[in-house]
């Protein structure tokens, strides 16, 4: 993948949690959270299997509404993006799934299919403009939707899973992607259950179990000094559900 044109961004609105919970058929499955997450970092979200990662992500990007509590922005909304574990495509080329989102975006139409191809480039795909989306490998898949969220040109990039269940090489591929939009100045929140992918990435770290944030700090401190026994736990790999 080429190196993506430098766009900083000098003011990402920060983002605050305050009191948030999420209750679903009389279960709390996430506990009151505060958190607050600012300036251009890479934060990733681990937990072992349901501690909450994904809700979090959903809820922070608006998909969901908290049961109670509030989250907001601060300043102002930024522009945003999402790639999921599974990212939902359509029923259409990888161009055309790309034109569409620009077509969705309002960005004038004679530009749309120089601008797609432009990002099928940069993210190795453009060989296979004409492919149907669906039938994309995992890897390819991820890259596609990577591909649509670099169009939209997000401040923040919400990325829940990304790299599950692909082969090294396509984990490669999305951890460069990862690198190349915090770069051009993108706030990243990442979930991950990969502790050497966290070494690799994270600039700070959010440690959520059972639905609780239990600890926030720099990614040095997390893995050199965690300062809850469920970290050092999860960190010895004898946190589980």
């Amino acid at each position: 993948m080429n190196d993506m044109t430098t766009r900083p961004v000098i003011d990402v609105p920060a983002l605050k949690l305050q009191g948030v919970t999420f209750t679903h058929r009389g279960q709390r499955l996430l506990a009151p959270l505060d958190l607050h997450l600012s300036g251009c970092r890479r934060t990733l979200v681990m937990g072992p299997n349901g501690a909450g990662k994904s809700l979090l992500m959903r809820l922070a990007h608006g998909l969901l509404t908290p049961s109670a509590g509030k989250i907001h922005w601060q300043g102002r909304p930024p522009r945003q993006a999402m790639v999921s574990q599974r990212p939902v495509l359509l029923r259409r080329s990888a161009l055309a799934n790309l034109t569409y989102a620009l077509a969705v975006s309002g960005a004038p139409r004679p530009n749309r299919k120089a601008r797609a191809r432009e990002a099928l480039e940069r993210f190795g795909l453009a060989a296979l403009e004409k492919r149907p989306a669906r039938v994309l490998s995992g890897g390819e898949q991820q890259r596609l939707a990577l591909a649509r969220a670099w169009l939209v040109e997000p401040e923040v990039l919400f990325l829940d899973e990304p790299t599950a269940a692909l082969d090294p090489a396509a984990i490669q591929a999305v951890e460069a992607a990862v690198h190349d939009f915090h770069r051009r100045g993108t706030r990243i929140v990442m979930t991950t259950h990969d502790l050497q992918q966290a070494r690799r990435l994270a600039d700070d770290i959010v440690l959520l179990y059972g639905g609780r944030l239990v600890e926030h700090s720099p990614a040095e401190t997390f893995f050199t000094a965690p300062a809850s026994a469920e970290a050092r736990a999860f960190i010895q790999g004898e946190l589980v559900w």
